[in-house]
């Protein structure tokens, strides 16, 4: 009798003993973009960072290709077992709108959100030969001039385009859009006077701001950034408008409560660790330190909002 009560509370025990060992060996970080990118090199000091919480070593791998639904899908199919994680981003919540074939084509409940880790604005700057100094007088030139005013982006769909849609959807005026692959393209575009703006991210549109080369007009978040603390808010103008790029961390569904502790734990060391959070402000990105809840919170947001913008604005994959 004994016996047949001991066998079952054993193998009971054992999924918990595993848990408890959680990790014994190493842990891959998977981002959807390519090495040396703003993306890459946060997951990289994250992923250190969180590794020495945690004793054990964490591989950041880049899966690149298709809107970073390579990434995202690999990491949703992953077993759940806290050995695959997912560096995931704002396309998580532009993809199922923009390009519902994609997968994984429901990410709130295909991925189990740990935690936030960046968020960065973008910077709308123009070309200085305009006659535009700050975004009242960019609204103003737009609604005199319908059409010429040809902004950049990184790409349809991308972040800094669907900040060109929002304003435009808030303000009714009408804007050229001209995608490039990447911003770097664009900006030197931009640089040339061969278009007239952009909205870039802060760590690209820093340089070229100080150095006179274009003329920051607004930020798309809704407070100043210690970078560019000249340049106001976008919202100062039009009122609620915010549009931040960020990333944040996943596990695939089903990933046992124990290890999704342990790992928020870890995150949160990481992205309030003082040196890493002063390293990356350096580069234009603000740490954040939310958990789950923070992160499935904005993701659900953000694929109603987006939704708005691509629908309402008609905006189709290339």
């Amino acid at each position: 009798m004994m016996q047949r009560r001991t066998l079952p509370l054993l193998a009971l025990a054992m999924p918990a003993f595993a848990q408890d060992a959680y990790p014994s060996r190493t842990i891959s970080a998977v981002t959807g973009y390519a090495p040396g990118g703003v993306t890459d090199v946060v997951s990289r000091a994250v992923a250190a960072r969180m590794a020495q919480e945690l004793g054990t070593t964490i591989v950041v791998e880049n899966r690149v290709g298709a809107a970073t639904a390579v990434a995202n899908t690999h990491v949703a199919q992953a077993r759940p077992d806290g050995y695959t994680l997912l560096m995931g981003t704002s396309t998580l919540a532009i993809n199922p709108a923009l390009q519902p074939n994609l997968t994984p084509r429901d990410p709130a409940r295909e991925l189990a959100p740990v935690g936030m880790v960046f968020r960065s604005p973008f910077v709308l700057h123009v070309h200085p030969s305009l006659p535009i100094h700050n975004m009242a007088e960019f609204l103003a030139y737009a609604r005199a001039n319908p059409g010429r005013l040809n902004i950049g982006s990184s790409g349809t769909g991308a972040v800094n385009h669907l900040s060109q849609a929002l304003l435009v959807a808030r303000t009714g005026v009408e804007l050229v859009h001209v995608p490039f692959r990447g911003g770097a393209p664009g900006l030197l575009e931009l640089r040339a006077g061969r278009i007239q703006g952009m909205f870039n991210a802060t760590q690209e549109a820093q340089p070229v701001v100080r150095e006179g080369a274009t003329r920051a007009l607004g930020v798309t978040s809704r407070t100043r950034i210690p970078t560019l603390p000249d340049v106001p808010p976008i919202a100062d103008t039009v009122p609620g408008y915010e549009a931040l790029f960020w990333q944040g961390l996943f596990a695939p569904a089903g990933t046992p409560a124990p290890i999704m502790t342990r790992l928020e734990a870890a995150l949160r060391v990481a992205t309030t660790d003082p040196a890493l959070v002063s390293r990356m402000a350096e580069q234009g990105v603000e740490m954040v330190s939310g958990g789950a809840d923070d992160l499935r919170a904005l993701l659900a947001r953000e694929l109603v909002s987006w939704a708005e913008v691509i629908r309402g604005q008609n905006i189709r994959a290339e």
